[in-house]
């Protein structure tokens, strides 16, 4: 690998990426850094599918970074993903060993693959203020105005993201630098695995229902009642804001899981777009073929032997 100096394996949900990572992990001598938005929070286990034991190999535990590293009701942004990032990398850099990232959260993994120039924001209650008073379609038109290059015409969809980038922009204008952290070297193997879209919706289905026997229902009224709102949660999404839901009783339970199943399938697919959106911005992913796990785990490793 002398061209690169870490693997990342990225794809959409239920496709078995950290097999595969660990795999490659445990064949060359390497560490997992997650890259899996939910999966960094304290208590989200079912629900963000954290499977632990995949970690343990032949009775050997394969490192892993960037999970389990915030506590709810704390927010968590890309922002505090690049910075953490960088950091585990530099570690896992320093001890010899090669990282291997693996996750499906798109903007993370473009953060740290792409760059990002992030700011944290000095706190401004009256311009914060200001832009939530302010209809979304208005907003909107202000952040296409002074930035036309948006990483995303999707965040245009969402108010909070919206003011978010215009809290920057202003930011910016007075003076505050972008993030403090050094960047390193990330010089990134890059590969790519997904499944045809019936296997996948098969994966997805199957998936949920083991969640929801083995207690992700019990997981998160266990954390509501360690003094999480509701609203907390639903901010989470996916399992955590449908389960909230029926815990409130504001769906049934057939609708509980034939909505969360279309949800979930909707997000694999925005998954699938930002990973696109990124080879269009220059990324080079190496797809793996779409057959079974072992045989993808096998291409896999062909891939960096060669690389």
């Amino acid at each position: 690998m002398k061209d690169y100096n870490c693997v990342v394996v990225l794809g959409p949900t239920a496709v078995g990426k950290t097999s595969i990572g660990v795999a490659l992990a445990e064949k060359f001598n390497g560490e997992i850094i997650s890259a899996d938005s939910r999966q960094t929070y304290k208590k989200l286990d079912i629900g963000s599918g954290k499977d632990l034991d995949e970690y343990i190999v032949n009775g050997k535990q394969i490192p892993y970074h960037l999970i389990d590293i915030v506590e709810l009701p704390a927010e968590y942004n890309v922002y505090n993903y690049q910075h953490d990032f960088y950091d585990a990398f530099n570690d896992v850099i320093n001890r010899k060993k090669l990282p291997v990232i693996v996750g499906g959260t798109g903007m993370y993994l473009d953060a740290v693959i792409r760059g990002y120039e992030l700011v944290e924001l000095p706190e401004n209650k009256i311009l914060h203020q200001q832009l939530e008073e302010t209809p979304l379609e208005i907003l909107a038109k202000r952040l296409i105005e002074l930035q036309p290059d948006l990483h995303t015409l999707c965040d245009l969809k969402e108010k909070n993201r919206v003011i978010k980038a215009l809290e920057i922009i202003e930011a910016k204008k007075n003076g505050y630098e972008t993030t403090a952290s050094v960047r390193p070297e990330i010089k990134p193997l890059i590969i790519g695995t997904t499944l045809p879209r019936p296997i996948l919706w098969d994966n997805i289905a199957i998936r949920l229902k083991e969640r929801l026997e083995h207690g992700m229902l019990d997981e998160v009224l266990n954390i509501h009642n360690s003094g999480i709102s509701w609203e907390r949660l639903e901010k989470l999404g996916l399992e955590y804001r449908y389960c909230s839901f029926y815990l409130q009783k504001k769906i049934s339970k057939l609708d509980l899981y034939e909505k969360l199943f279309i949800a979930i399938r909707q997000f694999a697919k925005r998954q699938e777009t930002w990973f696109r959106m990124m080879e269009k911005k220059g990324v080079k992913i190496l797809w793996l073929e779409p057959l079974t796990k072992k045989e993808r785990i096998e291409q896999a490793i062909k891939i960096v032997e060669n690389a």
